[in-house]
């Protein structure tokens, strides 16, 4: 049996700086790690995937980009390896290739076990990461047997997948993404969409990232919020990282050829059906873009910087065209393959301690987590907007450090 006054599970952004927070304040503890620092970066995305955060935005406790692009955005070996540069810099105590088996309950703390062997810890703190496993729909199953059925989590290119085209179902960041890069090597692609945020690459001469940066809106608290829960189950921004800060929305597939259909709401004997609602999706996408852009324009108005950047602009609302398609015969169809970019969730199976809501989700207030001493890291809107990106993950990490370090001085006095 080995001890330590706090276990971090999981070695990525958010838990090496929650281990950068706890060394500053002297408090002994480990990160076990399933495989390398980073392994998630490293193992579980596309090749061809970058960050939707320009590189300076890439900012970790005492530590932050310096190379010589910094509106720039990373590929996925370069975050791997600006995480494990971290890691050294910072002295993190990582425990590798130590895959996490049950975490329990004892007294005074919780007894982790492990393929190597078993930990005791006074407080724990699950920083495992929010994407472990794909959520895909129950009605893929219907799916007719020709086709094949992936997750982004097992897409690496377009040339590895099969014959024909394909059908992307969901179209947060990610389905945008593999939509355009599949269809950008020769394939048909079908984009099947519901609700989605829309933003432009760059807004007056700036990255939106920047903007949001810089009026706060990524600061935002998840205890100033008035619907939480739903904050923190917004699609993902319709982003994406290229060198030349391409913007990508429904109107660039489309233009480009991708086909836009709405959002699957049934699969029987073969046949997909698609909800007739899209255009009340894209009308209200397009309206929050614009109270986005507008509160930018307000903020440069009363900070006295308005003419200092170019002048406000709006973009085209989306178009669908005269006419959209609300099934698809997938067994007649040029159809090979089905990716379904719908979600992600964290995986907590080998959490034995009662804090889960009727959903599986972990009961938390910004991630103090109902059971006593355990914290959690990584999840969306946590504690702040930011709380899922590297730059959120220190600002969070110092919050639950104070807390943490209080409940052990009370602990002891």
């Amino acid at each position: 049996m080995k001890y330590a006054t706090t276990v971090i599970i999981g070695s990525g952004q958010s838990g090496l700086a929650m281990s950068r927070h706890l060394s500053d304040r002297s408090i002994d503890h480990v990160l076990l790690e399933r495989g390398e620092v980073a392994n998630s970066w490293q193992t579980e995305r596309w090749d061809s995937l970058r960050l939707l955060t320009p590189n300076w935005q890439s900012r970790l406790p005492g530590f932050a980009y310096q190379g010589d692009d910094p509106d720039g955005y990373m590929r996925m070996p370069e975050v791997v390896d600006y995480l494990r540069r971290y890691a050294v810099v910072s002295a993190a105590p990582v425990q590798l290739h130590t895959r996490v088996i049950r975490v329990h309950q004892v007294d005074q703390g919780y007894e982790i076990t492990t393929d190597q062997g078993p930990w005791r810890c006074r407080t724990i703190v699950l920083a495992s990461g929010a994407c472990n496993i794909a959520t895909v729909p129950s009605l893929a199953s219907e799916l007719p047997r020709k086709i094949t059925s992936l997750t982004p989590m097992q897409y690496r290119n377009a040339s590895a997948l099969p014959d024909g085209g394909v059908l992307i179902v969901g179209a947060s960041a990610t389905g945008v993404q593999l939509a355009r890069e599949i269809h950008a090597s020769g394939r048909s692609v079908v984009l099947s969409v519901g609700e989605h945020v829309r933003l432009p690459r760059v807004y007056r001469g700036h990255d939106i990232k920047c903007w949001l940066d810089v009026i706060g809106a990524m600061d935002v608290r998840y205890d100033e919020v008035d619907d939480i829960d739903r904050a923190r189950r917004l699609p993902s921004l319709q982003l994406i990282g290229t060198p030349e800060r391409t913007t990508i929305d429904l109107n660039s597939l489309r233009n480009a050829g991708v086909e836009i259909v709405g959002r699957l709401v049934g699969l029987n004997d073969g046949k997909a059906q698609f909800s007739g609602a899209l255009a009340n999706h894209c009308a209200l996408a397009d309206l929050k873009m614009n109270r986005l852009l507008a509160s930018i324009d307000a903020w440069l108005g009363a900070s006295g910087q308005e003419d200092r950047f170019p002048p406000p602009c709006r973009f085209e609302p989306t178009n669908l065209g005269p006419r959209m398609r609300l099934g698809l015969d997938l067994n007649d169809s040029s159809i090979g393959a089905v990716v379904w970019a719908t979600g992600y969730r964290p995986d907590y199976s080998w959490l034995d301690v009662p804090v889960f809501d009727r959903k599986g989700r972990i009961r938390h207030d910004g991630g103090v987590v109902t059971a006593p001493g355990m914290y959690v890291m990584g999840l969306p809107f946590m504690r702040r907007r930011k709380s899922s990106f590297i730059d959120g993950a220190g600002d969070d990490a110092a919050d639950l450090a104070a807390h943490l370090s209080l409940g052990l001085r009370r602990a002891v006095a």
